[in-house]
């Protein structure tokens, strides 16, 4: 009897070129099978990193985010279509994704990440993607996260700049180590180009991926910073704060 989470032949020839990558092979397929991870919030970056988790074969998606499409989400929003203005984002994300790939579970869930429903949120994953818009619910994710032991890719962008990180668990700083107070510039709405949004997600989703299937080094300690007004590419120490209220 095959196990269960064996690669079916439908998946084996969907995903044959990845598997060619050095080190991931079936094996690393398989981890992606068996996978979960929670994206908080879905818009012109954690869109992206859950549409190339769906391609790649991740097995279960756990998808937070509140509201209904606006006509302002769609020049970045690449899961958001013009019909579906008016109605739940996390319809729209759900559909998309399904079509893309129907052999990924996803778990729509219509909130925001918030310190009520954080636990219940991290409880349900292996690993966290934090792409919110607020401080307030990227700390409530990193600390929930940190008490739970589990990885969070940390992804964000203001303008033409983006910024990826990793964070493992009394391994590497936390988000509070590395930014103990929210950035003044950082409020719920900003200038954004959906090109520098989905760069953003991509880099992330290609970090969860090297998490789960143990491929290359994670920017576990290290922060990727890109200006895309002058494609200057910058890879940053980070540092734990030994009087961190989370991790130190």
């Amino acid at each position: 009897m095959p196990h269960p989470d064996d690669l079916s032949p439908e998946e084996l020839s969907i995903y044959e070129w990845q598997m060619w990558v050095r080190g991931l092979g079936v094996e690393g397929q398989r981890r992606l099978k068996n996978a979960s991870v929670l994206i908080s919030r879905c818009g012109g970056l954690g869109g992206l990193v859950a549409y190339e988790l769906a391609a790649a074969g991740i097995g279960r998606l756990v998808i937070a985010h509140a509201g209904n499409v606006k006509p302002s989400d769609l020049h970045r929003q690449l899961l958001m279509t013009h019909d579906s203005i008016g109605k739940p984002r996390i319809e729209s994300i759900q559909r998309r994704l399904n079509e893309l790939n129907p052999r990924v579970e996803v778990v729509g869930i219509a909130e925001n990440v918030s310190p009520s429903n954080v636990k219940r949120l991290v409880d349900q994953v292996d690993l966290v993607v934090d792409a919110a818009p607020l401080f307030e619910e990227r700390y409530a994710l990193n600390d929930e996260a940190v008490r739970q032991n589990k990885p969070i890719v940390e992804c964000a962008m203001y303008e033409m700049e983006l910024t990826v990180t990793t964070v493992l668990p009394r391994r590497s700083p936390c988000l509070r180590c590395i930014c103990p107070t929210p950035p003044p510039q950082w409020t719920r709405q900003f200038p954004v180009i959906g090109a520098v949004s989905g760069a953003a997600g991509c880099l992330g989703a290609a970090e969860v991926i090297k998490l789960i299937t143990g491929i290359g080094e994670p920017l576990a300690g290290r922060m990727l910073r890109m200006d895309l007004r002058s494609m200057r590419t910058q890879v940053l120490k980070t540092f734990r704060d030994p009087q961190c209220p989370v991790c130190g």
